[in-house]
């Protein structure tokens, strides 16, 4: 584990939090998302402790994850995604390289929730 160490995308912190926020929204919804190695690596590491505090099931860990991603997507969260995860103890995302994207040449991935 990286501690103290993050990408920081060329972003301020601002705006670096709501990429985490649209990305582990959308990976909520659907599942799996289509992005770049670096974007998908740094969100596994932030949507693995996500989900470590979703386990927990309380109104605290609730109202954390409210302050980081959307309504909807917290109560998936709880419903649906943590109650499945609750015998593993981590590695819950799997990032697969796809190869370089066509127009800029950036390595793409696709991460994805392990089953």
């Amino acid at each position: 584990m990286r501690r103290g160490k993050h990408r920081k995308f060329g972003r301020e912190t601002i705006q670096r939090k709501a990429l985490y926020k649209s990305l582990a929204t959308a990976l909520i919804e659907h599942g799996k998302i289509r992005t770049t190695v670096a974007k998908a690596k740094s969100l596994s590491e932030h949507f693995n402790k996500m989900i470590t505090v979703a386990k927990k099931q309380n109104l605290a860990s609730r109202r954390l994850l409210q302050s980081q991603i959307g309504g909807k997507a917290v109560k998936k969260l709880f419903t649906e995604i943590a109650p499945g995860f609750a015998d593993k103890k981590g590695g819950y995302t799997r990032v697969v390289r796809l190869g370089q994207r066509q127009s800029d040449g950036a390595e793409m991935a696709i991460i994805e929730l392990v089953k």
